[in-house]
């Protein structure tokens, strides 16, 4: 079935979920003639398939492509393992997202195909500051920027008498510090985010 997948331009790495008449299935399911085929993304919400998906959740070191050498520099700057080369070529950098356990990041779908790669992501900005935050949100490396603990999911109804008046009607999923407490949801922690990776790069330009 990934080679019916990728026919249709969609590289494996971004398929998290593959329902053959409605039931879950591997890339290596071999189809049958006139089977229905349902194809979910990352993060897509049939929470009920959790145990079926396809995808690696959270992975904390990557290998990116001579074109995101911003991206890897930002990364490296959040504190994460980045392993970059702007002269490697595809199979170098195959090698090395195989031998070490890494991440592919890269734009490249056509690299995203090859069957060796297991977990990867195709950044969609061309702006790096944005692109980071697509790779922490896909491999969910979300930590408090207020003591730089990991984050927990935790159910509205557990914050709920914490929130703001319009913070509970527009957002549904929060995210709770293990550390020290303080409740996230998109609104406010990918925009502290974004002053945290702009006043990085004020610190480090020329």
């Amino acid at each position: 079935v990934k080679d019916v997948v990728e026919s249709c331009g969609v590289p494996h790495p971004e398929v998290d979920l593959i329902l053959v008449d409605g039931r879950p299935v591997n890339f290596g399911y071999v189809l049958e003639q006139d089977a229905d085929i349902d194809v979910y993304p990352v993060q897509s919400p049939r929470t009920y398939f959790e145990k079926d998906r396809l995808q690696i959740r959270c992975i904390k070191r990557f290998v990116t492509d001579g074109h995101l050498g911003k991206l890897a520099r930002t990364l490296r700057l959040l504190g994460f393992d980045v392993a970059y080369d702007h002269q490697a070529q595809d199979r170098q950098l195959l090698g090395v997202m195989e031998s070490e356990n890494r991440a592919l990041l890269t734009r490249d779908r056509r690299l995203l195909m090859h069957a060796i790669v297991k977990a990867a992501y195709c950044p969609r900005s061309q702006n790096a500051d944005e692109q980071t935050i697509e790779v922490i949100r896909r491999f969910d490396l979300s930590r408090c920027l207020r003591c730089n603990t990991p984050l927990q999911k935790v159910a509205k109804a557990d914050v709920i008498e914490k929130l703001e008046p319009l913070t509970k009607i527009y957002y549904k999923q929060f995210r709770r510090c293990t550390g020290c407490g303080q409740i996230y949801w998109a609104g406010s922690h990918f925009s502290k985010l974004q002053k945290r990776l702009d006043e990085i790069r004020a610190n480090f330009s020329d």
